[in-house]
């Protein structure tokens, strides 16, 4: 696979105190990588960085081979999407928030997203005020906005905290069949070590803002990494 994503020697840094530090990190295209760690590892803010809502204080962050000082253009920022821990709705039906980005591309939307709002379970609540619905449907909501795009690039914040066995199944579904049938690149920020396990191939592993370590998950997750740090991790002590 080609890489897509190639981090070197970068830093992000809010006055003195550095949130992230990744000294090397490359994402193939078609990958889907887990991200790992604690709360205030840094974990959000990588994936601000992917999405280009974030520049870093130093080091490269490369996108298809090419980088932009000034930030990427449109066309580039439409092709990577993120859903939040915390999404924001619009004040309409649940159709309405899922096709939103299609209009706003001027892009048909009614087929997309019919079969968006099947393959997350929310047919049924297609009219409904999204404001109205629990919190698993509206992350359905939520991350149905995301997919009806097929973007290139698909980040994920959390995207099932909190959420019943019932929706963690329909998202987790949902985003497997979109990266096997578009092959789509996704990234996915988890505190949960068994989400890991079933959807992600790869695990990156972020500690204290540094990323300590990636390879693969069943290798990293089952405690056979090769920093110590990153055993200590996963096997529950308490590392910070």
């Amino acid at each position: 696979m080609s890489t897509l994503y190639a981090l070197e020697h970068v830093t992000v840094r809010y006055g003195a105190r550095t949130v992230l530090s990744i000294d090397h990190l490359e994402i193939p295209a078609g990958e889907f990588l887990a991200v790992v760690g604690p709360s205030g590892a840094g974990k959000s803010t990588l994936l601000r960085l992917l999405c280009f809502l974030e520049r870093p204080t130093t080091g490269t962050v490369r996108y298809d081979g090419r980088t932009w000082p000034d930030g990427a253009p449109l066309d580039v920022r439409r092709e990577v999407t993120l859903v939040f821990q915390r999404p924001l709705l619009l004040d309409g039906t649940v159709e309405q928030n899922v096709a939103y980005g299609l209009r706003l591309r001027g892009e048909p939307a009614d087929e997309r997203v019919a079969a968006t709002l099947e393959l997350l379970g929310l047919s049924h609540l297609a009219r409904a005020r999204a404001r109205t619905l629990s919190g698993g449907e509206l992350q359905r909501v939520a991350l149905g906005r995301a997919l009806v795009l097929r973007p290139r690039v698909l980040l994920l914040d959390e995207p099932t905290a909190n959420l019943d066995p019932h929706n963690v199944a329909l998202i987790e579904e949902a985003i497997v069949a979109l990266h096997r049938e578009y092959g789509t690149t996704v990234v996915i920020v988890t505190h949960n070590l068994h989400q890991a396990r079933r959807l992600a191939p790869r695990t990156a592993v972020l500690l204290d803002g540094h990323l300590v370590e990636d390879g693969p998950t069943d290798v990293l997750l089952e405690g056979r990494g090769t920093d110590p740090r990153t055993r200590a991790f996963v096997s529950g002590e308490m590392v910070y």
